[in-house]
């Protein structure tokens, strides 16, 4: 008989104090028991991996094989060892079991009886409302660690800081990281002060090889403004500032900065900048945000998005002088001038069209 055993653990404490290794030693031993061989690649296993998923390699790995109808029975010590949440188990025994395969638990063996199918669906339901409760114990600790100021709230550290291997996410042993935290002094004095954008900035930052934040690769735009935005380089770290983008679809919430009052100050660190100088960068930061092309609406076209260029086909954008005429223009036309940053002969076959005064009609074409 093919027999193949699973076990599994949520986190690297119970790795670290055996609880899979006692997992395995049961299974065995019941398995030995009975007359059965358990060969080396039908032992599944899942070293700190929540049971509230199912995206496990371990478990991807049996569901593999029990498919591929190379397993006859599968062992397992208990219900919640398999799944936390009651929809996950029925769903994984009715694809298990759909292959030939019988699927038998050490602590609470079970039946095809209806009674003990039914009590089945309750265990995993107590399991999990057990991880739910589970959840909400650690998410209320760490809550008052934060708030005592002994946890940090991030196990990477920002960018020009280090932290202490020994002490991850203890806030006394943040360091700084003495060739980065003078690339960060430089990016806050180029901004507030040189005049530089931030693309410039990324630029400026490849062009001179200083390596980005996480591994190789290039310094964009977005890593540039979260490094200028993040105030833990005025000495102060913080928990609940930002939340997270999650979900999916129609239901996805955006990442997006919380209110400074839902702040949580954790503990002082080595600073990196003035609080002066951060002010600086983040007023500039807003100003450039405010007169940028996406969010200057202050000429009001009439027929915004509704002209196109009877030429070539082209939709117009209104341009405003500072004589204070409006007009509508041909994106072609723009093209040949911005796009290639210096000017060139039109194509043969192409007409650049000639601005028209706004005067409230539509324009005649080219």
């Amino acid at each position: 008989m093919r027999i193949g055993i699973y076990a599994r653990v949520s986190t690297q404490r119970q790795v670290q104090a055996d609880g899979l290794t006692q997992q395995l030693d049961r299974l065995l031993a019941h398995a030995l028991r009975q007359g059965w061989t358990v060969q080396a690649e039908h032992v599944f296993r899942d070293d700190g991996y929540s049971g509230a998923s199912l995206k496990r390699p371990g478990l991807e790995r049996l569901r593999d094989r029990a498919a591929l109808r190379e397993l006859d029975r599968v062992l397992i010590t208990a219900p919640d060892r398999l799944a936390r949440n009651d929809e996950h188990q029925v769903l994984l025994l009715e694809e298990i079991t759909a292959t030939g395969c019988a699927v038998e638990f050490l602590d609470r063996p079970m039946s095809q009886d209806p009674h003990d199918q039914l009590l089945l669906q309750i265990r995993g339901a107590v399991a999990e409302y057990e991880r739910s409760l589970i959840a909400e114990r650690m998410r209320r600790g760490r809550l008052r660690k934060l708030q005592a100021g002994v946890l940090l709230p991030w196990t990477r550290p920002p960018y020009g800081y280090g932290l202490d291997p020994d002490r991850p996410r203890d806030p006394a042993g943040v360091r700084l990281d003495p060739a980065r935290a003078a690339v960060v002094s430089e990016m806050f004095a180029w901004y507030a002060e040189a005049g530089c954008s931030l693309f410039g900035l990324a630029k400026k930052l490849h062009r001179e090889r200083v390596s980005p934040p996480h591994g190789p690769g290039r310094w964009n735009v977005t890593t540039v403004r979260r490094i200028l935005t993040n105030p833990v380089y005025t000495g102060t770290v913080y928990a609940g500032r930002v939340q997270e983008a999650h979900g999916t679809g129609a239901t996805a919430t955006p990442r997006r900065l919380r209110p400074r009052a839902d702040w949580i100050t954790v503990a002082s660190i080595p600073a990196l900048v003035s609080q002066e100088q951060f002010d600086r960068v983040q007023d500039k930061l807003a100003q450039n945000r405010q007169f940028a092309r996406r969010n200057n609406t202050a000429h009001p076209y009439l027929l915004r998005a509704l002209v196109s260029c009877g030429v070539c086909g082209l939709s117009c954008l209104g341009r405003c002088l500072p004589s204070g005429y409006r007009y509508y223009c041909c994106r072609g036309k723009l093209w040949l001038f911005t796009h290639t940053g210096r000017q060139r002969a039109p194509p043969a076959t192409f007409r650049p069209s000639r601005w028209t005064r706004w005067s409230g009609r539509i324009c005649a074409g080219c």
